[in-house]
């Protein structure tokens, strides 16, 4: 099964949070739009993407928007993920089984949804693809106060990087 695609229903979960605490997507999508996005910590995409989306995550923050990181991988190991590539942004643990990320569809990492409030997906990227990102930042930007770009010009940041 691929990934659930843009337009369809965002399946509700809880998970628990690294930091304490649980993640709800219906409690969260009562207040903003959601970002998740899905991580294996032996994932090389994921290790360069990572920190990429923390800056991502830092300005769809200003813009009211919450993003949440969901690992495949235990607690202490996902910590150490966090520290490693400075990701600063709350992280869900998906845990035994990936019951989250098989009821998403998940078959590479990173894959990124953005959900919006009626729980609809309006963006499904799986692998980095720069384009999507953007997007998803551009759709945003206007309320967090800025139109300065997410990449500056001179960063060589690839277009697509299949996970």
């Amino acid at each position: 099964m691929a990934a659930l695609n843009q337009g369809s229903k965002a399946p509700t979960f809880r998970l628990p949070l690294v930091g304490g605490g649980e993640f709800s997507l219906r409690d969260e999508l009562a207040k903003a739009p959601v970002v998740l996005a899905f991580f294996k910590i032996s994932c090389p995409v994921c290790q360069w993407a990572f920190p990429l989306y923390d800056r991502l995550a830092q300005k769809l923050k200003s813009a009211g928007v919450t993003m949440i990181g969901i690992s495949q991988d235990d607690r202490d190991s996902t910590i150490d993920f966090m520290r490693r590539f400075g990701v600063n942004f709350p992280v869900a643990l998906d845990g035994r089984g990936y019951i989250v990320s098989n009821a998403y569809g998940l078959t590479n990492v990173p894959t990124v949804f953005e959900i919006q409030q009626d729980g609809i997906i309006a963006t499904s990227s799986v692998s980095w693809a720069k384009e999507e990102v953007e997007a998803i930042y551009k759709k945003y930007s206007g309320q967090a106060g800025t139109t300065a770009p997410l990449f500056d010009r001179k960063e060589r940041i690839a277009d697509f990087k299949a996970g």
